[in-house]
C-alpha cells in the first residue's frame, strides 16, 4: 500500500535464537523486498526505536548504570505469541559507540528514534538526548 515501516523495541520471536537486532534487520529486509516487488517508484523509509542512555554523570549512573541482564528479553504477548524485547543500551559513550555499531537493524534503518522515560521529566530527557547527540552520534556518523 506504499506505507513505510516503523519498528519498535519489540518483535515477534521467530524461534531462530538470533538477537533482537538481527531478527529486526531481517524484518527490515523483508519489508524492503516486498516494497520493491510491489513496484513502488519511490524509496521506502524505515525507522527503528531504541532505549539508549549515555552514562555521563552521576544521575545517569544512578538511573541506568546498575543494570542486570542487559541483553534481549523474551516474553509472551498472549498464550501463543512469543516476543523479543530489545535491550536497553546504557553505558559510557565509548562503550555505547561500540555496541551500537554492531546493531544490524540500526544500520539498516533510515531513522533512529530514541525512546525516553517520560516519567523522569523534560529536563532529564533533554539531557539524555543531548548526551547521545554530543557524545555518541558523531562517533557513529549519525546526523
Amino acid at each position: 500500500m506504499g506505507m513505510h515501516l516503523m519498528s519498535s523495541t519489540l518483535v515477534f520471536d521467530d524461534a531462530s535464537g538470533d538477537p533482537f537486532h538481527v531478527v529486526q534487520a531481517r524484518h527490515i529486509q523483508a519489508f524492503r523486498d516486498a516494497w520493491r516487488e510491489a513496484g513502488h517508484e519511490r524509496d521506502s523509509r524505515v525507522s527503528v526505536s531504541r532505549s539508549i542512555f549515555a552514562l555521563v554523570n552521576d544521575m545517569d549512573r544512578a538511573y541506568f548504570g546498575r543494570r542486570d541482564g542487559d541483553g534481549d528479553h523474551v516474553g509472551r504477548i498472549d498464550e501463543s505469541t512469543l516476543a523479543i524485547f530489545g535491550r536497553t543500551y546504557a553505558a559510557e559513550p565509548d562503550v555505547l559507540v561500540a555496541q551500537l555499531a554492531e546493531d544490524e537493524a540500526i544500520a539498516a534503518a533510515d531513522t533512529l528514534l530514541l525512546t525516553v522515560p517520560n516519567q523522569l521529566g523534560v529536563e532529564y530527557n533533554a539531557h539524555v538526548i543531548d548526551s547521545i547527540l554530543r557524545y555518541v552520534a558523531p562517533e557513529l556518523g549519525w546526523r
